[in-house]
C-alpha cells in the first residue's frame, strides 16, 4: 500500500487537509472518490475539507492539537510514535517540505523492514545489518542510501540524543559525476525553438542568471531591481537568499513581457490567477526545446544552471565569483565547472599532435 502523508493548511479561505502520495492508479482513484476532494495547482497536492470527520478518517488528531502523519497500516503499533516524533522533530527544525519528505519517507521504510520491533531498541550492529541488506538486496543508489542513512542517524542522534550510534557505520563513497553542459551553440539552437514570449523569457532568464528551476517561478515581480540591474533571490536552495546580475538584454525582454502579461505578484503566473508556474510545466518546455532542437546529451532544465556557471569560467571569471552567484557554500562543489570548461581543455596538448604521422 502506497504512504500518503497529510498536511492541514488554508486553500481559498478554507481550512483543509493536503493529502501527498506516490503515483498509484488505485490510490488515486479512491481519493478522487472522496466527498469535495479538489486538485492544488499551486500546492501539487489533493486536498479535502479538514473536518472532524476526515481527521478521524485518517487517523489523525484534533484540530486544536495540529496535524500528525496518518497511521500507516504496514508500520507496527509500537512504532508510530516513534514516527510521530521523528516528523515533529524535523517540523520543529524547520526543515523545507522535500527535505521532511525524503526523510520521513527513508524513515518508514526501516520501520517497516523491523516490524514488530521497537525501532528505540536497535543498536549499531542491528544498524549496520540494515544498510548492508539496502546495499546487497535492495542495491540503493550511493545518493538513495546516503539519504536513508541521514534519516535514521537524524531520529537516533536528534529525538532519542544517541550521537554514539553512527560512529561504527561507513558512508558509501559517493560517485564523482560531472555536470552535463551545453555549447554555447546548442543553447542558441535550443532557444531558437521557443516561441511563447513566457517561455522564452523564463528560459531566457534561467540562463542568464544560473538560476534553478524552482528559482525562476517562484520570482516575483519586485525581485527584478532595474535601477540595480539585479535579480534579489529569496529562500533558495538552503533557505538561502542571494543577488545575481540583471542582464541588459534579459531587462529588456522582461519589459516586453511585463507589457504582455501584466503580472502582479508572481512574475510568471500558472493558469490560475495568483499562482506560480509549475515546475513541471517548465521542465516539460525544457524537454521539448531540446528534443526540437536536436541535442542528444541528457540535459535537464538544470544543465542552463552549469552551463551558466561553466561558460562564465571560459569567459575568465573569477571562480569564488561564480560560487557567490551560485550560492554554494563549499567551493568544491563550484570548482566541479573548472574539469568541464574549454578554458581548461584548450590549454592541454595531446600527445597524438606531436607524432610525425602521414595522414592516411
Amino acid at each position: 500500500m502506497k504512504e500518503i502523508s497529510f498536511s492541514a493548511g488554508h486553500h481559498k479561505g478554507h481550512a483543509v487537509l493536503f493529502m501527498r502520495f506516490e503515483y498509484d492508479r488505485a490510490l488515486l482513484e479512491k481519493v478522487k472518490g472522496l466527498a469535495g476532494a479538489r486538485w492544488s495547482r499551486s500546492q501539487k497536492a489533493w486536498y479535502v475539507p479538514d473536518t472532524a470527520s476526515y481527521r478521524a478518517m485518517f487517523g489523525l488528531t484534533s484540530q486544536a492539537e495540529g496535524p500528525t502523519p496518518a497511521a500507516l497500516p504496514d508500520i507496527a503499533p509500537i512504532n508510530q510514535t516513534a514516527l510521530s516524533s521523528f516528523t515533529s522533530a524535523l517540523q520543529l527544525k524547520a526543515y523545507s517540505p522535500n527535505t521532511l519528505r525524503t526523510y520521513r519517507n527513508e524513515f518508514v521504510q526501516l520501520l517497516r523492514y523491523i516490524g514488530q520491533t521497537p525501532v528505540d531498541t536497535l543498536n549499531p550492529e542491528q544498524l549496520r545489518a540494515y544498510f548492508l541488506y539496502c546495499v546487497r538486496e535492495l542495491k540503493l543508489s550511493e545518493n538513495t542510501l546516503h539519504s536513508r542513512i541521514n534519516a535514521v542517524k537524524f531520529y537516533f542522534e536528534q529525538v532519542l540524543a544517541r550521537e554514539q550510534m553512527f560512529i561504527q557505520i561507513p558512508r558509501p563513497k559517493k560517485k564523482a559525476m560531472l555536470p552535463n553542459v551545453l555549447a554555447i551553440a546548442q543553447v542558441e539552437r535550443l532557444f531558437s525553438q521557443l516561441e511563447n514570449l513566457k517561455h522564452k523569457t523564463m528560459l531566457y532568464l534561467a540562463y542568464s542568471a544560473g538560476l534553478r528551476v524552482s528559482e525562476v517561478v517562484n520570482l516575483r515581480v519586485k525581485d527584478i531591481h532595474s535601477a540595480r540591474m539585479a535579480i534579489n533571490i529569496k529562500g533558495a536552495k538552503g533557505k538561502k537568499d542571494r543577488t545575481v546580475a540583471l542582464s541588459q538584454g534579459i531587462l529588456a525582454l522582461l519589459r516586453k513581457y511585463y507589457i504582455a502579461y501584466k503580472p502582479q505578484d508572481w512574475l510568471f503566473e500558472g493558469q490560475r490567477p495568483g499562482s506560480p508556474y509549475s515546475t513541471r510545466s517548465l521542465q516539460q518546455i525544457f524537454r521539448r526545446a531540446k528534443t526540437a532542437a536536436g541535442i542528444l546529451q541528457e540535459v535537464t532544465f538544470h544543465s542552463l544552471r552549469h552551463s551558466y556557471a561553466t561558460h562564465l569560467h571560459e569567459a575568465g571569471t573569477d571562480i569564488r565569483l561564480i560560487q557567490e552567484l551560485l550560492g554554494h557554500n563549499d567551493i568544491k562543489t563550484t570548482l566541479r565547472y573548472t574539469h568541464v570548461s574549454n578554458r581548461t581543455l584548450e590549454s592541454i596538448k595531446s600527445p597524438f599532435d606531436y607524432l610525425n604521422l602521414k595522414n592516411e
